[in-house]
């Protein structure tokens, strides 16, 4: 099961560095578990970055990411108090989200 997110957004000059901890199992579906059966795949497969309600990046990701990846972004733009929101869906349609102000 997925857990919270952090989200760090630090307005620069001309951008926005935005960086995500996303909690999650990444199972590629290749591993066994103590019974010799295959772990079922379980992976984040889409994600979307918006600021302030716009959506500027979305992505598909696959099994091959780690367990509770760390990702970063770089936007164009971006002010101090500007609301960015990250989620992602996964392959079993469990979905999570959160939200911060640029700093």
């Amino acid at each position: 099961m997925a857990g919270p997110m952090k989200i760090r957004a630090t307005a620069k000059a001309g951008y926005t560095d935005i960086r995500v901890l996303m909690n999650h199992p990444m199972e590629t579906g290749l591993r066994k578990g103590s019974d010799g059966k295959p772990i079922p795949s379980h992976f984040i497969q889409n994600v979307t970055v918006k600021v302030n309600g716009k959506t500027v990046i979305e992505g598909q990701t696959s099994q091959a990411i780690s367990r509770n990846p760390v990702f970063s972004f770089r936007v164009k733009g971006g002010n101090k108090g500007d609301k960015v929101e990250i989620g992602w869906t996964d392959n079993k349609g469990e979905h999570n989200q959160t939200e911060a102000a640029v700093a």
